[in-house]
């Protein structure tokens, strides 16, 4: 039988396929998945939803077993390209994430093929994983970070993640993120 997060990743993957929408996993999930022990109570992905129309992709997701979040309204979805549902048959929230060009359609061609209860799912490569969590920059996600650096940091392109926070530093005005990053990896040194 099937686990709770395997029973949601299954239809998930069969509401995408039914699309032929490609996806990836990310978020807690996916640090789980790249050696990071953490209890979490959501599922997070991102699609690249093109050529389907909103509804259109509700209502597949809806045939296999997801129903919208009562937050969800077309002026929700527009701001922030987030559709937020609940798995009925395991009352999980799912949050699915509408991909823009540029980074998200990168990280989508390198996702990693994993599988969990018997599903294959695609799950964000970890220096695609680690880039996104330095950015988001909750406590949780620097967790998530340092644990992953821990578990696989003699796998992880480092120079990647590197390199990708650069881009990221100059696209968004920002300087914080390759020291937030340099700073825990100092720390598990």
């Amino acid at each position: 039988m099937p686990s709770p997060v395997g029973e949601v990743l299954a239809a998930l993957a069969a509401s995408f396929e039914s699309l032929g929408v490609r996806w990836y996993l990310f978020g807690a999930q996916a640090a789980i998945f790249h050696g990071v022990a953490r209890l979490t109570a959501d599922v997070d992905v991102t699609i690249r939803p093109a050529p389907h129309s909103i509804p259109t992709l509700i209502a597949a997701m809806e045939a296999h077993g997801f129903v919208l979040r009562g937050i969800a309204s077309d002026d929700f979805v527009a701001r922030t390209s987030v559709l937020p549902l609940v798995h009925s048959a395991t009352r999980l929230p799912v949050d699915v994430v509408l991909a823009g060009p540029g980074l998200e359609e990168q990280i989508l061609d390198r996702a990693e093929p994993r599988t969990l209860d018997g599903v294959r799912v695609p799950v964000a490569a970890v220096e695609d994983l680690v880039t996104m969590k330095v950015l988001a920059g909750r406590p949780t996600d620097l967790n998530d970070v340092e644990g992953m650096l821990r578990a696989r940091r003699d796998e992880i392109d480092l120079d990647e993640v590197r390199r990708t926070l650069t881009v990221l530093e100059a696209a968004l005005s920002r300087s914080d993120l390759l020291p937030r990053f340099e700073q825990i990896f100092r720390r598990i040194r």
